[in-house]
């Protein structure tokens, strides 16, 4: 007979670790809580307009091709993915533009526009040894501490991925540009951490982006979700929506089941794709599991949430491409108020994403769909209720005045979403948007343990656990727990 799973949540990490568990021949049933799948990669429309409301950019598709190919299937079979070039255009305060290309004399030719002594070579082959390395333990083993890192490197390797050093100050070294360091060090935002925390070693998503590609899903990122769903009716993965799970049964220290809309699912395995620190807090009825959850809110802080606004507009904008960032003028002070002192950046740098401009299908002919996120601290006592309408409107100020002239005349669709409103729908820590935040001092880089430390059979997966936020991450993390699991409860 076989044995049963219980995935909680139908994000992208909990659909991977049901798909993986499913090829491991496991009977998986998946409880989300919403009407529809996908968790944060989701999506909107309206007037002819249509949005992705979470990820924009794709990284790293090797990840999702390598979960495909684990139950014998291969990707280009369920969505059609394609590079973009240039990757990002970026605007800065000062009214300087780099367009970011994946090209390396092109990019070459865009940093000299700002600095003759900037060494980006140095950089991209400094961030390119980092990746190789982490593709001998980072991408492929679950890993809790600097105990484990140690098993899979030597003393030497391990100094290659400069733990000195925090994202900028080795940025810092390399470039001695401001220009050049903000919009490098604004990498590390795949992952929402802060670059004067982070360890030095998510330079690496530098390579991850300029030398792997970025890339974006024909007829919408939410495409991931849908392929994922139709290879889980394939597996015969039962999805029940519109079924929050409202208790982790637990039979002394071992999960056994949940309970969800009255009814009892039976497990030998729980699998949950709600972050670590809610799921214990909510979900898990000990006391035990509610101070365990206090105790890893010291170390493991909720990454930035995010103010989102997707605007449908009667108009193009000729000068944005299909990713654009607007730069704050001081990015010390904007990761300062954002992490430290909990408050709103005054001047925050905004993401503007334009999928119609690869994509056609996405807005009405001759107009654009603007999605545009404003990174924002997670929600917290400490910065109590924020107005998101006077907000709104330091975001739309800055566009106008950076470029985007009548862009509030011409909105005839919006949609928001506040840091409030992610917390609700997919029950995030202070609604983050990526997680636990890698910070050095605090977890140096490292996540909240997949594998439960207080009950057996409990397994977790998604942005609060390794190796972190964003879609190449999370979907990673459901296959290394997957793993996990085969070892120690088969």
């Amino acid at each position: 007979m076989k044995k049963k799973a219980v995935v909680v949540g139908a994000g992208l990490a909990g659909m991977s670790a049901a798909i993986r568990l499913s090829g491991d021949g496991y009977d998986v049933t998946m409880l989300e809580k919403n009407g529809n799948i996908g968790g944060k990669l989701n999506q909107r429309s309206g007037k002819g307009y249509t949005f992705d409301t979470g990820p924009s950019i794709l990284t790293m598709p090797w990840v999702l091709e390598q979960l495909f190919a684990s139950v014998h299937r291969r990707l280009e079979d369920y969505i059609e993915i394609e590079r973009v070039e240039p990757q990002w255009r970026t605007f800065f305060e000062d009214g300087v533009e780099i367009d970011v290309s994946g090209d390396l004399p092109t990019m070459l030719s865009e940093t000299k526009k700002v600095s003759k002594d900037a060494d980006f070579g140095e950089l991209l082959s400094y961030s390119e040894k980092m990746y190789d390395l982490c593709l001998k333990s980072f991408y492929r083993y679950s890993l809790e501490d600097l105990k484990d890192l140690k098993k899979y490197h030597t003393l030497s390797e391990l100094m290659l991925l400069d733990p000195m050093n925090t994202v900028a100050s080795s940025t810092r070294k390399r470039l001695k540009n401001p220009h050049l360091e903000q919009l490098f060090n604004y990498m590390v935002m795949y992952v929402g951490s802060n670059p004067y925390s982070a360890p030095a070693v998510f330079n690496q998503m530098i390579y991850v982006q300029m030398g792997l590609g970025i890339y974006y899903v024909k007829g919408g990122m939410y495409n991931i979700a849908r392929g994922m769903k139709k290879l889980l009716d394939e597996l015969r993965v039962t999805v029940h929506l519109d079924s929050p799970v409202d208790e982790i049964v637990l039979d002394g220290k071992r999960a056994v089941g949940v309970k969800s809309n009255g009814n009892f699912y039976p497990a030998d395995v729980v699998v949950s794709n709600l972050e670590v620190i809610p799921a214990y807090t909510n979900l898990v009825p000990e006391k035990k599991a509610s101070k365990q959850a206090k105790l890893l809110n010291k170390s493991f802080i909720p990454s930035v949430s995010g103010l989102v606004l997707l605007l449908g507009v009667d108009r193009k904008f000729d000068r944005l491409k299909h990713h654009n960032f607007f730069f704050s003028n001081d990015p010390e002070q904007e990761f300062k108020q954002m992490f430290k002192d909990g408050v709103p950046p005054e001047n925050p740098t905004i993401y503007v994403g334009v999928s119609s401009k690869s994509d056609a299908t996405q807005a009405p002919e001759g107009k654009e769909n603007l999605f545009i996120l404003t990174h924002v601290p997670p929600l917290s006592k400490k910065n109590g209720r924020i107005d998101w309408d006077v907000y709104r409107e330091v975001v739309l100020d800055k566009l106008e005045r950076m470029g985007l002239t009548g862009l509030r005349e011409s909105i005839e669709f919006e949609y928001r979403f506040t840091p409030e409103d992610l917390q609700e729908l997919y029950g995030p820590n202070g609604g983050s948007i990526y997680g636990v935040a890698a910070d050095k001092k605090k977890n140096g880089g490292f996540k909240i343990p997949s594998k439960s430390t207080l009950y057996d059979g409990l397994y977790f997966v998604g942005g609060s656990t390794h190796p972190g936020g964003g879609v190449p991450m999370v979907t990673l993390s459901g296959q290394l727990t997957a793993d996990l699991i085969q070892k120690h409860e088969n």
